[in-house]
């Protein structure tokens, strides 16, 4: 047991020194422990979600895919799945986790992490979130989906992953997205003919703003649209960036009854309706 309070006991002090939370002589300072404040504030929100999707595996006849399986989206160094496995996984005699990134060196590194750790419900994969959608090495079933600060169009790949592997519940820190900043900015004097709204990103630092606004909006109306009940909060404390942004959704398979009349009226509104495929999915 560590002999440190904030630490919890099964804690692996090995995972907490690569990740930088200690320090290698296994010391919390100020730094670190904001860190470790920020880990927990985290997996508060995501734990319930993981004891739901598994308690649901022990009282149903699940043969059909993995006991509780997650996809984490944009991993990088992999720190949510690691973090998860330790805490939530470890104790658990089955469960899954995959990591996908792009960056193959940070792919190599977490497997060699895995590998040194013992942690071998652990897969890593070297692929862009769209290219998973499809690919052969992921189950065709993914309970929970996480996308923590995938940037611009990759959260909505992450969407798009999450709803083609029926995923009970999503979690997204979105992160900077452009494409719809840059469609309000080129089409800037049309819209001026248009609506008045055109007001409200006619200066480009409200152009970049509102362009967030609206596509977090516009996916959480997708996200209704497919069956989820959503929830928009605030990742308090998460130093990896301003955008901190926390959308939860949970399957109810119970559409919002006007979800994609309000998208595709807003995106006509906007002067977005080049955008219909991909947020009408």
């Amino acid at each position: 047991m560590s002999a440190i309070p904030e630490i919890k006991p099964e804690q692996s002090i090995e995972l907490l020194k690569e990740l930088h939370i200690l320090t290698r002589d296994g010391k919390l300072n100020q730094d670190s422990r904001r860190k470790l404040k920020q880990v927990y504030h985290l997996f508060h929100f995501i734990e319930p979600l993981l004891t739901e999707v598994m308690d649901d595996f022990l009282t149903q006849s699940a043969a059909d895919h993995l006991p509780l399986t997650l996809a984490d989206h944009g991993a990088g160094k992999s720190y949510l799945g690691f973090i998860l496995y330790d805490l939530f996984f470890k104790a658990q005699s089955s469960g899954h986790i995959f990591g996908i990134e792009t960056r193959q060196e940070l792919v190599e590194r977490s497997r060699a992490l895995a590998k040194k750790l013992n942690f071998p419900r652990m897969t890593f994969l070297n692929l862009s979130v769209e290219a998973s959608i499809n690919a052969p090495e992921l189950p065709n079933k993914i309970d929970v989906v996480t996308a923590l600060h995938a940037c611009d169009t990759a959260t909505d790949d992450a969407i798009r992953f999450a709803l083609q592997k029926n995923a009970k519940f999503i979690v997204l820190v979105p992160c900077c997205q452009a494409e719809v900043a840059a469609i309000l900015r080129n089409k800037k004097n049309e819209s001026f003919a248009m609506t008045p709204l055109s007001e409200l990103w006619r200066h480009p630092i409200h152009t970049r703003e509102f362009g967030s606004q609206v596509t977090n909006a516009l996916r959480c109306l997708q996200l209704e649209a497919h069956g989820y009940q959503v929830t928009v909060t605030e990742l308090v404390g998460w130093e990896h960036s301003m955008k901190n942004e926390l959308i939860i959704a949970r399957h109810t398979g119970s559409p919002r009854r006007n979800a994609r009349e309000r998208l595709a009226q807003i995106l006509k509104m906007l002067n977005l309706e080049a955008l219909q495929n991909r947020f009408a999915y």
